[in-house]
């Protein structure tokens, strides 16, 4: 193995000996990374690999084209006749590429002539994967298979962002540079995904619902690993909250032999561990595990703060099983409310049940209430579950509000009426209507900045083929940063359901079924956050969090902010094809450090 370079060399050499430096880093285009160098001196690896991305960028189509047509196919020509740069050979071989079944070449050589065919470039896939130790050629199929089909201009975006992530394995290579944390973060949150429900467990899909025999699991995994990581404590609560604590270093030995914090004052953070039908691995259990990281940095150091960090993994957020959503940080806040131990379940098992199964005591529910006074604030690591940061090629992000939210659930009746006979002129077709305030929420959410607005289901009862609609059903979502301009989104929606309804001669019916107040980050917070991603080399990038967060609930008693971490396959969440990189969770347990350094220096 070569010497690994060092980020002082990089910085001190001459352009070409720096340029030859970082040779082979982009598949036959030096011309990235010496056009990079002209930013030097770079803080770090992160710094460096974006200064390329800009390039890229900045370069234009044609040459971001000549780049993706520079590269290899997977399992392609140049593989069969040896001409791989040594890179690319490493990296196939990994993957398993040059041992292709007779079957699989086939297969693979069939989807990339479809591909290339289709967009004029070749399929790229960083096929070590975000973990680094490479793709199964069952997963590189699938993905060939799935991307086939894409939208040209998103498989452009999506090819040179697997360009970048091949340039960062390979930049890695070069420093002999291991993202040991993230990689660890990985590999807990794969580990605590093998726990899932009955029903899904067969299919391989992951579905984690409250008190379910696989959430009891995920809480005894994740209690396991919070001692294993060093917190000096870790239990499950009376609602199924895991709760580790790290204590300060201002510790008196008490008359028992053990040790009992001197002062209360905390550090709150942690996300939840339940999640959707079918969902991804990170969506929460990732704001459990960083924070994870640094106890066990901490812990290895023999270090201690000056405040306790308390780390806790919230039982419940997604609302699948009961209706009742924050459930777990609910507790924490007091509003855990008593009505909900009476709902059932889709089989009829009631939450007081499902909690006397589970062992807890539903008694001491109001016992975990927190005292806000005790906490210095709340902060939250999670992945983005959206697709900015993936497009703008950006590692983390500073969260500003999590959005203020309202959701309807309404329908338009109209007549049904045979759609042979009836004139266009006479008809009174409620689907037709409905179509209309979709296009009109649209319109409007696009009009009005940071806001969003979703019809997400709409139904015809007892519909047919042949019959104008006389009913229709929909749901309403809307989102925006602050009540206000919820308010004022939502006002203008529902006035342009009313003239809609009005001018086509038909009536409505609507019922509000939730309404959230925008939780902004505290701007010390959020500052702290900035300041840590700075320090980083990472660009600056803040943005408001359209989904709702555990955060949302700790608002409302203390200070809080949010960081969100890129997500892969266009930040997709609540999907099997959620994901993110070692290399980008390492970024987010080194912004977590340096906040925690932060507070230090200021307590």
């Amino acid at each position: 193995m070569p010497t690994p370079i060092t980020l002082d060399q990089l910085n001190r050499a001459t352009l070409d000996d720096a340029a030859a430096m970082l040779d082979g880093l982009y598949e036959h285009s030096p011309w990235i990374a010496r056009a990079a160098l002209a930013k030097r001196p770079f803080v770090s690896l992160a710094q460096l690999k974006y200064a390329m991305v800009q390039e890229v960028a900045n370069g234009g189509r044609d040459a971001q084209l000549a780049l993706l047509r520079a590269h290899p196919e997977l399992a392609g020509k140049a593989m069969v006749d040896n001409s791989l740069t040594t890179e690319s050979t490493n990296e196939q071989s990994k993957a398993g590429l040059t041992h292709c079944t007779p079957a699989e070449f086939e297969k693979i050589q069939q989807l990339n002539a479809q591909y290339n065919a289709r967009f004029g470039f070749p399929f790229i896939l960083a096929v070590r994967g975000p973990r680094g130790t490479g793709l199964s050629k069952a997963e590189i199929i699938a993905t060939l298979e799935r991307r086939v089909q894409g939208h040209p201009e998103f498989e452009l975006a999506e090819c040179l962002r697997n360009v970048h992530r091949i340039a960062e394995i390979r930049l890695n290579d070069k420093f002999g540079y291991t993202p040991t944390q993230g990689h660890q973060v990985w590999d807990w949150q794969e580990t605590l995904a093998q726990h899932t429900d009955p029903g899904y467990a067969e299919l391989g899909q992951l579905t984690v619902t409250y008190l379910t025999d696989a959430h009891r699991a995920c809480a005894r995994q994740i209690q396991a690993d919070m001692l294993t990581a060093g917190c000096d404590s870790a239990v499950i609560d009376a609602v199924g909250n895991v709760v580790g604590r790290y204590e300060s270093d201002s510790l008196l030995r008490n008359d028992d032999g053990g040790y009992e914090p001197k002062t209360l004052k905390s550090l709150l953070t942690g996300s939840h561990y339940d999640t959707v039908r079918n969902g991804g691995k990170y969506d929460g259990r990732l704001g459990i595990y960083v924070p994870l990281a640094c106890v066990q940095a901490l812990k290895a150091e023999g270090k201690r703060l000056p405040y306790a960090l308390e780390v806790v993994g919230f039982a419940e957020e997604e609302g699948q099983r009961y209706k009742a959503t924050f459930l777990g940080s609910g507790a924490l806040t007091g509003d855990f409310d008593p009505a909900w131990l009476d709902q059932v379940d889709a089989d009829g098992i009631s939450m007081r049940e499902a909690m006397a199964h589970a062992g807890l005591d539903v008694n001491a529910i109001s016992a975990i209430r927190r005292n806000p006074a005790d906490y210095l604030g709340f902060v939250e690591v999670h992945i983005e579950q959206g697709p900015v940061l993936n497009a703008l090629d950006i590692p983390l992000g500073v969260v500003t509000s999590i959005n203020a939210s309202v959701r309807y659930v309404g329908e338009v009746i109209g007549m049904a009426s045979h759609a042979g006979t009836t004139p266009m002129g006479q008809r009174r077709d409620a689907a037709a209507a409905v179509a209309e305030l979709v296009l009109l929420v649209e319109h409007l959410a696009t009009q009005d900045g940071d806001s969003v607005g979703t019809v997400g289901q709409l139904n015809v009862p007892n519909g047919s083929i042949n019959v104008v609609p006389g009913r229709c059903q929909f749901s309403l979502d809307l989102r925006a940063p602050s009540d206000a301009q919820r308010d004022a989104l939502e006002e203008k929606v529902l006035t342009g359901l009313r003239l809609i309804c009005e001018r086509r001669g038909l009536h409505y019916n609507l019922t509000q079924t939730m309404q959230a107040s925008a939780a902004p980050s505290t701007p010390a917070w959020q500052q702290r956050w900035q300041a840590a991603v700075t320090a980083l080399g990472v660009p600056l990038h803040r943005m408001p969090s359209g989904a709702g967060h555990d955060a949302m609930k700790l608002h409302t008693v203390m200070p809080q902010a949010m960081l969100f971490v890129r997500g892969l396959n266009s930040g997709i969440s609540h999907n099997p094809l959620e994901s993110s990189t070692s290399d980008d969770m390492q970024l987010a347990v080194d912004a977590f450090s340096h906040l925690l350094e932060q507070l230090a220096a200021q307590a």
